[in-house]
């Protein structure tokens, strides 16, 4: 029995859609369901680029199987035969003029959206930021909020509709610090602090990681971003503050060691914490701290 043309079709694109939802990627579509400002911007950059292309990758695939499809080898060949034809005027113009149309389109949109997206560009808010400084450890992601004086480790919080100033450095190897539904990622860097504007216009909890391997437990390097009302986030801070134990310095270099580890809470931390990780590094590289930098050791048990 012969199998239609139209059933070989059916069956070649539910393999393809089949093969696609298989990956495991098919409950990972996080990043196309952003949740803030910059998410969305990024969605959209990401959307328009792909539509651009897809003008001259569609085409070029649909043409190759055609092409290939009409001039198989097979008896009673009806395809037209020119072997003396060279040159075409007309097909040069469309595949040349329309791909330079395209990179052109694609290139004035990127530098416009890498104007706008500028990680440490300012957010437009009535509303006063956030500061949450963001250190990558082995194999965990600790967090201190220099204007409430806690910190916590591997669980963030923020109220929702506040820009989220956070600084990012490392005091281990290199990471990249990434809240896929609010934003694209900002690399972590012992020695320097990176700054990284977010804001959440929905509550809701949102997946962190580290994207950049660190080694044996990096796949464990994820957090939870809580991002509520400012009511909640008010409470959650006293909470915090007033059940939750100090962060000592011995306590921290405790941190430091290699592994993993759940969601902690301190109601208070070494002051000078975050600048003294950045320049036990390197005392040049400090791109946008909240606070002056003081020499590093000047920091209280």
């Amino acid at each position: 029995m012969k199998t239609s043309k139209t059933v070989r079709c059916m069956s070649f694109l539910f393999m393809f859609i089949l093969l696609f939802l298989t990956t495991g990627c098919a409950d990972n579509y996080i990043v196309l369901d952003p949740k803030g400002p910059i998410g969305e911007q990024q969605k959209d950059l990401m959307i328009l680029s792909t539509l651009l292309t897809l003008i001259v990758i569609v085409p070029v695939l649909i043409l190759t199987f055609v092409i290939v499809w009409r001039y198989r080898d097979r008896k009673g060949r009806k395809a037209k035969y020119t072997p003396n034809w060279e040159h075409s005027t007309k097909l040069e113009i469309i595949w040349w003029g329309i791909p330079i149309i395209i990179i052109t389109l694609i290139g004035i949109v990127t530098v416009r959206y890498t104007y706008s997206l500028e990680p440490s560009k300012p957010l437009e808010s009535e509303k006063k930021p956030i500061t949450i400084q963001v250190t990558n450890l082995d194999w965990k992601w600790l967090f201190q909020y220099p204007e409430q004086g806690i910190a916590t480790v591997n669980y963030v919080q923020f109220p929702e509709d506040v820009p989220v100033r956070f600084e990012v450095t490392s005091d281990a190897p290199m990471n990249s610090f990434w809240i896929p539904q609010l934003g694209g990622q900002i690399y972590a860097m012992s020695g320097m602090s990176m700054t990284l504007y977010l804001q959440a216009d929905e509550q809701g909890e949102y997946m962190g990681s580290g994207a950049n391997f660190t080694g044996k437990e990096f796949a464990k390097m994820f957090f939870t971003a809580n991002a509520t009302s400012q009511e909640d986030f008010d409470q959650w801070v006293n909470q915090v503050k007033n059940t939750s134990p100090e962060l000592t310095l011995d306590g921290y270099k405790e941190l430091t060691k290699q592994g993993t580890s759940d969601a902690r809470y301190f109601s208070a931390f070494p002051e000078g914490l975050y600048e003294m990780t950045v320049t036990k590094y390197a005392a040049s590289h400090n791109h946008g701290l909240s606070t002056r930098v003081q020499p590093p050791a000047r920091v209280k048990e």
